[in-house]
């Protein structure tokens, strides 16, 4: 992976991608916090609107939420959680409040189609996503200079796996906005020199934050903020600086913004949800791979090389600096941030790439830690030579998503349009690269500003238009276009979550022979799978109903991963 300058390096570039029009550019941003912020924001809304409007809702769990979110609005019960007729026990209600009222802001604006548009439940998790971007500078001011956590918190903004949460009408990125709160505070709260006296506005800070963050997700929050305050006072030898934060008023704080609906959720399920929540949910992720996402210890050390990209160059050559300086007050609290957590999900059966999110602002920080000090200008030639992550892994997501954009089919005006701007990020990635032993700084801005151009044509133009894989929206479009209500459509055996958002709550899951009966007795469609299709004759045969196919919606089911063709019936005498 060694990497040279090439002849003509010297040669001036577009200033959007000089290294040096961008050093200037964070220079004057670090004259003030305003400015920092300001800069922040608007690098996060760049990376994270593109395509925020135009994904249709993803399946399985964005639609399940946003679908159990539209009930909730629909029968004014705010207090259970239900995916149809199913009840939905595994995260406390926190998400869907929040989505509740971001959709009923949008429906008093745009009218009820607010209901059914993804994005609208989606606002909660970009204003969060951004919310953290700006609380990992807010963390980062407490071990750098605003120089530095400008440059973590552009760590975050660039991310791929926050880009992708920040898109998601889902918990993850609320609960790392959440448990950053509590980080910042208990950071502020830890370098407090003693006499460790008090202070009501952390303590307010931290203990609702907390709550905030079990409503959201239950004891993950407890976690990400436990385990480092019980190693420091291990390292410490004292839990001196707790004081700050008023453990005893905290915790009964806490308690009193949580308990309501914890109490009220029992009583309403008469004890299911805990049942449900904690014995199969939680403790079945802990024990065996929840629902197919088993992985083995190191999962976590191999995924962050694509969900932390590319900052995780900057990470992994910081932890030279980290284990030499481990010590160090500063560096010792952020490894308390990440290792502990990091190792009890390495440790857990069940695996998935977001549920370490949190932990990657305590790495942002420490890998601006070291680019401060200077350790990462003077790292190793092999170290040195991950810099090649960045225009290799750049150029292989364009390939696949290229390569999924011509394979599932698009509007090839959309791919022309993607094309200038695909090259343009390739070119700022493949720069940062060849110009890091120029300065790692202005080699990483010149790599966010490749990555945030990668997204803008990944997520605005690809994605959006790979027209086999975005099934329901297609067929949504078909039911729509007909005027038939959800209740008068059934479906079999293509079930998915987004469907019934997309259509309607009463929708019908349901088999073959249910779904011709339904025809006959006055039904409006049926969404028949081609390998159920031999059983809906039989039955339309046995009951004499009278079908003609409308149309076959052809596509590829990502869950699934398989191709499926859905033939769409009508009862004979129906509209076109």
């Amino acid at each position: 992976m060694a990497l040279s300058e090439p002849a003509g390096q010297g040669r001036a570039t577009p200033h959007s991608l000089s290294p040096a029009f961008l050093t200037r550019g964070l220079d004057a941003a670090s004259a003030t916090h305003r400015r920092a912020c300001l800069l922040l924001v608007l690098v996060a809304l760049v990376a994270f609107l593109p395509g925020f409007f135009s994904v249709p809702p993803i399946d399985r769990d964005e639609a399940r939420f946003s679908q159990a979110t539209k009930q909730m609005l629909e029968t004014g019960n705010f207090v259970d959680i239900r995916y149809k007729d199913v009840a939905r026990h595994k995260k406390p209600v926190g998400i869907y409040w929040l989505q509740s009222l971001s959709v009923a802001a949008a429906e008093a604006v745009v009218g009820p189609s607010a209901r059914t548009t993804i994005a609208f439940y989606r606002i909660p998790s970009l204003l969060a996503a951004i919310g953290a971007v700006l609380l990992t500078y807010a963390l980062a001011l407490s071990f750098v200079s605003r120089r530095g956590a400008i440059m973590a918190g552009l760590m975050m903004a660039s991310c791929v796996l926050l880009g992708v949460e920040a898109r998601l009408a889902k918990t993850d990125a609320v609960l790392l906005f959440t448990t950053l709160v509590s980080m910042v505070a208990l950071a502020r709260a830890y370098f407090r020199p003693p006499p460790y006296v008090p202070d009501l506005r952390l303590a307010a800070l931290f203990w609702t934050a907390l709550a905030a963050g079990i409503l959201v997700k239950g004891p993950l929050a407890p976690l990400f903020v436990g385990l480092p305050i019980l190693v420091l006072a291990i390292l410490d030898r004292s839990g001196g600086f707790l004081r700050v934060l008023k453990p005893l008023a905290g915790l009964a704080w806490c308690l009193l913004l949580c308990l309501p609906w914890f109490i009220a959720i029992y009583v309403v399920t008469n004890g299911a949800f805990y049942e449900h929540a904690v014995g199969v949910d939680m403790l079945g992720k802990v024990a065996e791979g929840a629902e197919g996402h088993w992985g083995p210890p190191g999962t976590y050390l191999l995924a962050i090389w694509g969900t932390f990209w590319p900052a995780v160059v900057l990470v992994a050559m910081a932890v030279p600096f980290a284990w030499a300086r481990r010590r160090e007050r500063p560096v010792r609290f952020l490894l308390a941030l990440v290792v502990p957590s990091w190792i009890v999900f390495e440790a857990a059966v069940t695996k998935l790439p977001h549920y370490v999110l949190p932990l990657y602002p305590g790495l942002a920080v420490l890998a601006a830690l070291a680019l401060e000090r200077g350790a990462i200008a003077n790292v190793g030639k092999r170290l040195g030579d991950l810099r090649g992550i960045w225009p290799i892994l750049g150029t292989l997501i364009v390939a696949v998503m290229g390569f999924g954009f011509f394979w599932f089919g698009g509007g090839w005006a959309y791919g022309l349009a993607a094309l200038p701007v695909l090259a343009l990020a390739l070119t700022a990635l493949w720069q940062s690269a060849f110009t890091f032993r120029r300065g790692a700084e202005a080699a990483f801005l010149t790599a966010v500003v490749g990555a945030v151009l990668l997204y803008a044509g990944v997520y605005q133009f690809l994605l959006p238009q790979m027209r086999a894989v975005w099934i329901s929206e297609r067929l949504a479009g078909i039911a729509r276009e007909a005027g038939c209500p959800a209740a008068g459509v059934a479906t079999v055996p293509y079930q998915e979550p987004s469907l019934a958002f997309l259509i309607g709550t009463d929708l019908q899951f349901t088999d073959p022979v249910q779904a011709a009966d339904l025809l006959k007795q006055g039904g409006c469609m049926a969404f028949v799978g081609a390998n159920m299709v031999p059983l809906f004759e039989q039955r339309a045969k046995e009951i004499g109903l009278r079908y003609r196919l409308a149309t076959s919606v052809p596509g590829f089911t990502y869950n699934g991963g398989r191709n499926v063709v859905i033939s769409v019936f009508r009862p004979e005498g129906s509209g076109q």
